[in-house]
């Protein structure tokens, strides 16, 4: 890390976090930061305290702290598309069904599995939970109805599928309904949103990107220290999107800071019609005016860890400088018994850089969002995991025109 001095000190800073795959209002967000922000302040020794956020804009929060004797304040702001993952999400059983179909064959027939598994089983694991989970619930639901219809077919024949029909229908609307326990079918709209175009960006997700761009570029006309763009999961890859429309518009002697946390890029970047997210990534990779830091963690089963988002999606050329991929070491900054605790809480992991780790290292969310440090300060002369993979495995690898 770098030293700090009044010279270099964030005084003000804006923060834009771009969620994930998330049906769920952006207040969440706000009370997870409130939570763990505090937990990380009481092990690391350090004052933050939140105020309700001042003027218009996107939904967000002001924070104060109290850092290595300077005082920070930052406003985070939750860039909002889950508008869009509700309406993605709002399929019948039948039409879940008919995506699961249609995403595993995309994923096949394209080549693009076998390429993911090369990387991480983890999280291709992870796509192939909703599928598996899918087809035993109506395995089981076609099983249990048929055993139930078995003794009316002597008595009225054909007309015995009807009931149970009913019945195996019933007991798929009763999974669905507890859907909060078993996670497949949100994640299988996950995916399929992700692939639905092979790779290509929707029109309706490419408007509101380009919207977030505008925010962005508003702040850095602002008075602000640092402008830093965070995106976690999904988030990573719409964050590269905004960030490549941003850079090539604008021309700033200001630099922009982007920390993508626990991110899934491979899984579009891998794809054949994701021509524009490599040429972003491409472009991104060489830029000057950018600091771009990429933390995971191998405990992570949800994000392809210390996977270069660049190199693995063959578009690394020889200018390349980014991103940094450091690992967050679950490990080593959880204690071990906090570790016995999530190691099987997959999803909750998959939070983890949002929030207090009892043995932190280099990583600290509340360091980098309300810190007194720039993101390029505090990892100035950081040397990027030792086990990162920058092997090229994508089939694809074009970048249009």
């Amino acid at each position: 890390m770098s030293s700090q001095s009044t010279e270099t000190t964030v005084r003000k800073r804006r923060v834009f976090y771009i969620p994930g795959y998330d049906p769920i209002p952006p207040r969440r967000y706000r009370e997870l930061y409130r939570k763990e922000s505090a937990a990380q302040a009481r092990v690391s020794g350090y004052e933050i305290a939140l105020s309700p956020k001042n003027g218009d804009g996107p939904y967000g929060w002001h924070v104060f702290s109290r850092q290595d004797g300077f005082e920070t304040e930052t406003d985070i702001e939750v860039l909002v598309w889950s508008d869009i993952v509700q309406q993605s999400m709002a399929q019948s059983i039948p039409g879940t069904y008919l995506q699961l179909l249609r995403t595993a064959w995309i994923y096949l027939s394209t080549g693009t599995l076998g390429r993911l598994m090369r990387l991480r089983k983890g999280p291709v694991i992870a796509a192939l939970y909703p599928v598996g989970m899918l087809l035993g619930q109506l395995a089981l639901a076609v099983g249990i109805a048929w055993a139930s219809a078995a003794p009316l077919w002597g008595w009225i024949g054909w007309l015995a599928l009807l009931p149970a029909f009913g019945l195996a229908y019933g007991l798929l609307y009763a999974f669905r309904r507890f859907d909060n326990r078993f996670f497949a079918y949100y994640l299988m709209h996950d995916y399929a949103h992700s692939s639905a175009l092979k790779g290509a960006v929707p029109a309706e997700l490419a408007a509101r990107l380009e919207g977030f761009a505008q925010m962005i570029r508003d702040a850095l006309d602002g008075d602000t220290d640092e402008v830093l763009v965070v995106g976690h999961s999904s988030g990573a890859h719409l964050g590269v999107l905004v960030l490549a429309s941003l850079l090539r518009q604008r021309q700033t002697q200001r630099p922009v800071f982007f920390l993508s946390l626990g991110q899934v890029v491979p899984m579009v970047s891998f794809l054949p019609n994701a021509d524009q997210l490599r040429r972003d990534l491409q472009f991104l990779s060489t830029r000057e005016d950018l600091t771009w830091v990429d933390v995971s963690a191998p405990g992570d089963g949800c994000a392809f860890a210390l996977c270069d988002p660049v190199a693995v999606s063959g578009v690394a050329g020889p200018g390349k400088r980014w991103p940094l991929v450091l690992s967050a070491a679950f490990t080593q900054t959880l204690s071990p018994e906090r570790w016995r605790q999530l190691r099987h809480r997959f999803f909750r992991l998959h939070f983890q850089y949002l929030c207090a780790f009892d043995q932190p290292g280099d990583y600290d969310y509340f360091r980098i969002t309300a810190g007194p440090l720039t993101l390029a300060q505090r990892f100035s002369g950081r040397k990027p995991s030792k086990s990162r993979i920058e092997t090229p495995v994508s089939k694809y690898s074009s970048v249009g025109p």
